[in-house]
């Protein structure tokens, strides 16, 4: 569980984010949303203690968070920013093995078991075939799934990604999603996951945090999207659900 309160950062004299209490249920399939600049990112950031917030209190599994070492933090929490970071000249799955370096560190010994949860990471990505691939040579959406690839073989209690979808075409969108969704229900890994399109929070989330202006706009069980006025309000333009053509489910159009 994480719980948060009284959390504010601030940039150039202004909060970008603010928020005096929320919890989320580490073990859910948490989908955040919000309009650009609302502050997603830098939610996903605080709570993957990537970034220190300017005031409040953060707990993790009721630890503060400042108190969790690097290390011990990395074999909790993976996080995966929006922008991936370059990794000249080291292949897919040298990028994918940097993933157990929570577990092993700089001179730790690697053993068969890491080299199993290495080559199944690669192959729930559909990135196997580019194994012996520079990293940095793939198309974004190749890329992207190597890193996430590097994500799962952390094998942390909690994955959070900051739009792992952007760089993705539809079919690999639903494909990543499938596989969150399934190894969430399968292990109980937390996801955590900054999308913007609502349909897929629709199909996906089980827990939603919706940010307006830096602050809590709603959040809840996913049947708090199931409000077209609460969608039209966070976003700024008029949204109508509608159902599904063939599924049990709502779909979200713009009006």
């Amino acid at each position: 569980m994480f719980e948060l309160k009284n959390v504010v950062v601030n940039r150039d004299g202004r909060d970008i984010l603010s928020i005096e209490q929320l919890q989320i249920d580490s073990n859910e399939f948490t989908v955040i949303l919000g309009h650009n600049g609302s502050g997603k990112s830098t939610l996903a950031q605080v709570l993957a203690g990537q970034l220190k917030p300017d005031s409040g209190k953060i707990e993790f599994s009721e630890q503060l968070m400042s108190t969790l070492s690097t290390k011990l933090l990395a074999q909790k929490i993976a996080f995966l920013p929006q922008r991936l970071p370059e990794v000249a000249g080291l292949t897919v799955k040298e990028l994918v093995r940097l993933g157990r370096f929570a577990w092993r560190g700089t001179f730790g010994r690697y053993n068969q078991q890491d080299t199993d949860i290495i080559e199944t990471a690669m192959q729930q990505t559909d990135t196997a075939q580019f194994c012996d691939h520079i990293a940095d040579s793939l198309s974004g959406g190749e890329r992207q799934r190597a890193w996430i690839a590097m994500l799962l073989a952390q094998q942390s209690r909690v994955l959070i990604l900051d739009e792992p979808t952007s760089a993705l075409d539809v079919g690999h969108q639903y494909d990543l999603l499938s596989l969150l969704q399934s190894l969430n229900r399968e292990s109980g890994q937390g996801v955590i996951v900054i999308l913007h399109d609502i349909n897929l929070a629709l199909r996906f989330a089980t827990r939603v945090v919706a940010l307006k202006q830096g602050k809590i706009s709603f959040s809840g069980d996913h049947s708090i999207l199931f409000d077209s006025k609460k969608l039209s309000a966070l976003y700024g333009t008029d949204i109508t659900l509608i159902d599904h053509p063939s599924r049990d489910e709502k779909v979200a159009v713009v009006c």
